[in-house]
């Protein structure tokens, strides 16, 4: 299964996965025209920074066995079997955002216009290039890898 691999000692903190995943999520938007100050602008990972251990870059790992689909009460969060990937169905969210609290990685968040749904890694499976971060990244820190479970 294809899973995307974080390199933390590459990662600078340039914010160019962050700017690709809203620009792939955002109609009309490309990578130039991206406001990162709008509240419409929902980045599906994360830089963090740490004094101790520098930038923390945080993406969805598509779990095994994912806590976030597992605490879904309205079936809106699914594990496909076969690509792995954990899928999301924004019809069927309750917003009770139980995933948001049962994921050990702090991945999954509210969307912060309207409350209603749940912000979560894609993968970017309709694109068939693969996750648009990947390709932004210009430090290779991030890629996509085949994994065995």
């Amino acid at each position: 299964m294809k899973r995307i691999i974080i390199d933390r000692e590459k990662c600078d903190g340039c914010l160019n996965c962050n700017i690709a995943c809203i620009s792939a999520h955002e109609e009309g938007s490309n990578f130039y025209t991206v406001n990162m100050q709008s509240p419409d602008a929902e980045t599906r990972n994360f830089i963090k920074f740490d004094t101790q251990k520098g930038y923390l870059p945080i993406f969805c790992r598509h779990c095994d066995e994912p806590e976030c689909v597992l605490s879904c009460m309205s079936g809106a969060l699914e594990k496909d079997p076969v690509t792995g990937h954990v899928q999301y169905d924004e019809s069927k969210c309750a917003a009770c955002y139980m995933c948001v609290m049962n994921c050990p990685y702090g991945v999954l968040k509210p969307d912060s216009k309207t409350r209603t749904k749940v912000i979560k890694c894609d993968f970017c499976d309709d694109k068939p290039d693969g996750p648009s971060c990947v390709k932004a990244c210009p430090k290779k820190a991030i890629e996509v890898k085949e994994v065995s479970l």
